[in-house]
């Protein structure tokens, strides 16, 4: 079994490589990389094209949901994207916070900052800037976001508690998240998952959805929810080598299965029992 560094390197080196690729050639590869040329990545993409700050040069391909369109972001508000890729989501953020708020994305990815940059540089952003850094050791103080954003991001990273951790430390009071990311329902035969991660990519990583909702409510967040959920479409030629008839159905009414989501919490607007609110 990897460590948690190794297992970064690995998304690092991974990333690394889909930064140089066009969106066109990470949709049909691996999450983007790799040598399985017969994925469909279209089973998680969503359609960003029609959003105001949609800028095609910063579009990977490589999201699961849009998670601004649940994140309440308001002009003015201090932004921050975790795992910012080309600033996709950045980008469309800034068009909700206006000239009078602040974007800020991080990645751990040296290509991925340098391409960022390039990206806002020719938009001529002043107020999107990119940082490079560890989602579990955030390179942000603490209490300074309105929101934070991620898009299928978080079921790469080892850590997740501490993960969520960083999201709750660097929120404002009363602050909040909207987070897109990719979980399990029920319990899933290995050997799919295996299959399921060369047919879609990013399924690696991913946990329970009650586990995922449980660690995020540990860490101290409030008001937390499922704003969206989409099972992730796989082809009967796959299911059939692991679940029978009455499974698949099962699998297709979304009873148990591979999920995108797009998940919100709210940090507390004080602690408890100080009678600030």
């Amino acid at each position: 079994m990897k460590t948690s560094e190794e297992l970064k390197e690995v998304v690092r080196e991974k990333y690394s490589e889909i930064a140089n690729q066009s969106k066109e050639e990470n949709e049909t590869s691996c999450c983007g990389a790799g040598e399985c040329c017969t994925v469909d990545y279209a089973v998680f993409a969503e359609d960003y094209s029609k959003l105001g700050g949609y800028n095609a040069d910063a579009d990977l391909g490589l999201g699961c949901g849009i998670p601004t369109e649940c994140a309440q972001i308001n002009e003015g508000d201090i932004v921050l994207d975790l795992g910012s890729g080309a600033g996709n989501d950045c980008f469309v953020a800034r068009e909700l916070v206006g000239e009078s708020g602040k974007v800020m994305g991080v990645d751990m990815t040296d290509v991925m900052i340098d391409k960022a940059r390039e990206n806002a540089e020719k938009l001529n952003f002043n107020n999107v800037e990119f940082r490079k850094g560890d989602i579990e050791n955030l390179p942000v103080g603490g209490n300074r976001v309105d929101v934070v954003i991620s898009n299928c991001v978080l079921n790469l990273v080892p850590d997740k508690e501490k993960a969520f951790a960083e999201t709750f430390r660097v929120l404002k009071p009363g602050g909040h998240f909207s987070v897109s990311d990719v979980v399990l329902k029920g319990d899933l035969p290995e050997n799919l998952k295996n299959d399921a991660e060369m047919y879609a990519g990013c399924v690696s990583g991913a946990i329970q959805l009650d586990d995922y909702v449980n660690i995020i409510k540990a860490t101290g967040f409030e008001d937390v929810s499922v704003e969206k959920e989409k099972v992730v479409v796989l082809p009967d030629e796959i299911l059939s080598k692991y679940l029978n008839d009455t499974e698949i159905a099962n699998y297709r009414n979304g009873d148990f299965g591979i999920f995108s989501i797009t998940v919100y919490g709210q940090k507390p607007c004080c602690e408890p029992d100080s009678g600030c609110c």
